[in-house]
């Protein structure tokens, strides 16, 4: 019996019922199992039995794709005054920032917070100024943000040696010489923000497009993270814990794996300030990052189109962009013709669709990024758990040495008194422990059993079979790839340079032509497509 079971009781007899109980209830509730685009997926292998197309639309500009960078370019194209182009969703509208809810309880499928924004990131700066997130001062050192979106405390608490401490840093337990080395990272840290190349640009900053392009630095891409911090005598068991977590969080992949100058970025690109809040805040909302691309879906006034995209061709002095729905299980396609494609979607997909992608300099079989595999698992609780007394329930909460990534409690920002009667908890697992193809044989393969297992680890090694009385519901989301990894090497492809480049009737926007994952990488590419399609 463990001290975390053994308070939720009142004995060990009403613990072993109670417990047998919780494990009964469990194993009633069967998660229901989401694969955004699997069935398009399968549609666009065997996209040789589509039908004919139905239908025509005819734009000026086709935006291929409703994640970040196609709403993006959706928005700047209206902020510039245009207003004849067309949205097509693809299988998941929001991709990585969507979410769901449960009645009145949002909660997140993918992302759920924004770092307040440096002030090099310009662009995001002019977006949330424009959303009424910013409220005062959008380009200054330090803006004034609207209070109800900036996460309040407790932010974040790590369950280690079998109690919870405040942040997510060991401290409390961790010997004298390895808290001295925490500090002489993060202090190497402070010293690497400020830092600019040969060619006076900063080398870590947001979007990445704008870093020194310096050799010097760039050469910390031809090595690991792993390699990089052995080098330089980084050999605390709790630090490299903690930077394995980030890796993993922000990339989807453990540092031995991951590009040093990506490992060091994470770190060292954000650290934005506000007239009301920390430096280095976050933004957050109940559903995740849902609530900010829909509301950017909002004011680009676009129109969009349900379906997914099979082919992009140029036809005739169009772009021909053919696409289908699935209704009653059968495909129905139409045909988008228009002057300029933003191909918003992963180059995964891209490389699929868009006829002779290698007139672009992009060559698939040695171009194409690596991705990482995630699974995110919402739990709908009608009560909340059982808390050891030493850290209270916070909005991100991390379990050292645990294989997944914590969980977040969707009604955190709720600051009522009282805490509402149920709530959603949304666990994070990056399946990083494997090879990503590894990893995704075993997403395809593993039971729903086996996927609740590991969806719910971090939730059990926190309190318990205790957790299994207040689930009500379980829903998970598989992403076999979720994101493009940061390996070594990454910031020389000349194939996502190239498409960087881009610049006739195809273009592309999406965070694969950074090589990760993140909205400020995202919007950055959606803002410079628009741009160009304006042209």
């Amino acid at each position: 019996m463990d001290r975390r079971s053994f308070l939720a009781v009142g004995g060990a007899a009403a613990l072993s019922v109670a417990g047998y109980a919780g494990y009964r209830r469990w194993r009633e509730i069967d998660p229901v199992l989401h694969y955004p685009g699997r069935t398009e997926g399968h549609l666009l292998r065997d996209h040789g039995a589509l039908p004919a197309p139905t239908d025509i639309i005819d734009t000026d500009i086709a935006i291929l794709g409703a994640g970040v960078a196609g709403l993006t370019a959706a928005w700047k194209l209206q902020r510039e005054g245009k207003s004849d182009f067309v949205v097509v969703d693809g299988p998941e509208p929001f991709g990585n920032a969507a979410g769901g809810a449960y009645g009145d309880l949002a909660f997140p499928t993918g992302a759920h917070y924004l770092p307040i924004p440096p002030q090099e990131c310009l662009h995001v700066r002019h977006m949330l100024y424009d959303l009424g997130i910013i409220e005062r001062n959008p380009f200054g050192r330090r803006p004034t943000y609207d209070e109800k979106l900036l996460l309040h405390a407790p932010h974040e608490r790590l369950l280690y040696q079998g109690r919870w401490h405040e942040g997510v840093v060991p401290h409390d337990g961790v010997p004298a010489a390895e808290l001295a080395e925490h500090k002489r990272f993060f202090a190497e840290i402070d010293r690497l923000r400020t830092q600019r190349g040969a060619d006076n640009r900063k080398v870590f900053t947001l979007p990445s497009a704008n870093a020194s392009l310096d050799p010097a630095w760039r050469r910390l891409d031809t090595v690991t993270f792993s390699a990089w911090l052995a080098q330089n005598g980084y050999r605390s068991p709790t630090l490299l814990w903690y930077l394995d977590y980030c890796c993993r969080d922000d990339y989807g992949t453990p540092p031995d794996r991951v590009s040093a100058w990506a490992g060091l970025h994470y770190f060292c690109a954000r650290g934005g300030e506000a007239a009301n809040a920390d430096s280095g805040a976050w933004l957050t909302w109940p559903g995740g990052l849902q609530p900010l691309v829909a509301a950017l879906a909002e004011r680009s006034k676009a129109r969009r189109v349900s379906g997914t995209v099979a082919s992009v061709k140029q036809a005739n002095g169009k772009v021909e962009a053919l696409c289908f729905v699935v209704e009653n299980g059968k495909p129905r396609t139409y045909l988008v013709r228009a002057r300029k494609a933003i191909c918003a979607m992963p180059l995964f997909v891209a490389s699929r669709v868009i006829d002779n992608i290698g007139q672009y300099g992009f060559d698939p079989a040695r171009h194409l990024p690596a991705y990482a595999p995630w699974l995110v698992a919402n739990f709908l609780l009608h009560r909340f758990p059982e808390e050891l007394p030493d850290a209270p329930l916070s909005w991100d909460n991390v379990v050292h040495g645990g294989r997944g990534l914590g969980y977040v409690v969707s009604t955190h920002q709720d600051i009522r008194v009282t805490p509402p009667p149920k709530t959603v908890f949304t666990s994070y697992v990056a399946l990083a422990d494997r090879a990503p193809l590894d990893a995704r044989k075993w997403l395809q393969s593993a039971s729903a059993k086996e996927l609740l297992a590991l969806a719910a680890a971090d939730l059990h090694a926190a309190y318990g079979d205790r957790f299994d009385e207040c689930v009500e519901r379980a829903d998970i989301t598989l992403r076999a790839h979720a994101m493009a990894a940061p390996v070594p090497g990454f910031l020389a492809n000349a194939g996502v340079q190239a498409l960087r480049d881009a610049d006739g009737p195809v273009l592309f926007a999406h965070a694969d032509l950074s090589g990760f994952s993140v909205f400020e990488e995202a919007s950055w590419w959606g803002w410079s497509a628009a741009l160009k399609a304006l042209g």
